[in-house]
């Protein structure tokens, strides 16, 4: 696992698609943007188990980012 420190207002890049920004720091939460092109899917780790069926609760009702 790579590891880094950023600043707010500092990025870091993913492949030539994809830009990660530290927008916010408060307390123990990190606010992050994220650019990526429309066809790269974009989900935070629990709704991502959810698409992937990981939870059992998990229904059709899982929001997805938009899709190319």
């Amino acid at each position: 696992m790579l590891v880094l420190s950023r600043k707010i207002g500092d990025s870091i890049k993913v492949g030539d698609d994809v830009e990660i920004v530290v927008l916010q720091l408060r307390g123990d939460k990190v606010r992050l943007g994220i650019e990526a092109p429309k066809s790269v899917e974009v989900h935070r780790r629990e709704v991502w188990a959810k698409i992937q069926g990981e939870d059992p609760e998990a229904g059709d009702d899982v929001p997805r980012s938009p899709a190319a």
